[in-house]
């Protein structure tokens, strides 16, 4: 089938590479003229604008966008709500709050048109492994697309599934995420005390190889884990700062709204912040507290 697809990231360009080997046509756009020309060389038909993009599908139409969530995604698809026609389908594969994919089908379908959420997951492996897909909105856009999700997909009969209506997509793969988190902090967290028992001179990366095969914290994680410690066994190479996406962050406020507890998904979001700050205060204020109640020892800015 055809597919016109917004946004060709790194992630982007791969799907419309996996379409296209798939046998799928895909017309693709975005701003980058380079990048559109990379996925042209795949066996893309590339073009320069929106409407030229919309112009080249027949109807019903399908557009996938893999943009940015907030204003790149939410202006995207306000342009293409006024280009677009009753039955045509606009598929969010980007990692949008999921209360923002709610406000968005509804508005769309007062207008005739389709909208799935995709939670999207196999990030820049997802060319070769394919991808995890988690579909949210009516079951008749998603039986209409269910050609694409299966080719993306890591096998014709797994990785892809309809979750229920509009938002669930994306909700499912805000929680994937926030796991993502707790696991990362984990593997991070056993890793450091490891290395901290220097009388042993634990070998990380071979630990890491062993621990792939049989035992029972094995995981796709634990693979890249190994990976990149085969590659620099010190991480000599990294600053110890870990950005975030947002998606731990909205984890952590749902489990607020609902009452439903997540302390390693919180905590394991807390210390990603904590990475982020050069001599954080707070840690300044226990040091002078021990001091001013102990008179114990600080160590001195000498400013």
């Amino acid at each position: 089938m055809e597919l016109g697809m917004i946004g060709l990231g790194r992630m982007g360009g791969n799907m419309a590479q996996r379409l296209v080997g798939g046998g799928h046509r895909v017309v693709v756009y975005d701003p980058s003229a380079a990048a559109v020309a990379a996925v042209v060389k795949q066996g893309a038909e590339g073009v320069a604008s929106l409407e030229e993009l919309l112009a080249r599908l027949s109807s019903p139409r399908a557009v996938w966008l893999m943009v940015p969530a907030g204003e790149p995604a939410e202006s995207t698809i306000n342009v293409l709500s006024s280009l677009l026609s009753a039955g045509d389908v606009i598929i969010d594969g980007g990692n949008s709050n999921y209360k923002d994919s709610m406000r968005r089908a509804e508005s769309l379908a007062g207008k005739g048109l389709f909208f799935l959420d995709v939670g999207t997951s196999g990030g820049v492996w997802g060319l070769k492994e394919g991808y995890s897909l988690m579909v949210g909105g009516e079951p008749e856009a998603f039986r209409r697309l269910e050609p694409v999700f299966r080719t993306l997909a890591p096998s014709p009969d797994t990785g892809y599934g309809h979750i229920g209506p509009a938002g669930s997509g994306h909700f499912v793969k805000m929680i994937h995420n926030g796991i993502e988190y707790g696991m990362m902090q984990a593997y991070a967290e056993g890793f450091e005390l490891m290395r901290a028992k220097e009388e042993f001179g634990i070998d990380l990366a071979r630990t890491a190889e062993i621990w792939r095969h049989g035992s029972v914290v094995r995981s796709w994680l634990l693979d890249l884990a190994a990976a990149a410690l085969h590659e620099d066994p010190g991480l000599e190479g990294l600053q110890a700062y870990v950005d975030d996406s947002g998606e731990g962050r909205w984890t952590v406020q749902e489990s607020i709204e609902l009452g439903v507890p997540v302390p390693v998904i919180t905590q394991a979001l807390q210390v990603r912040f904590r990475s982020r700050q050069e001599q954080p205060f707070g840690v300044k204020l226990l040091a002078a507290m021990r001091q001013q109640f102990g008179g114990h020892a600080v160590r001195k800015t000498g400013k």
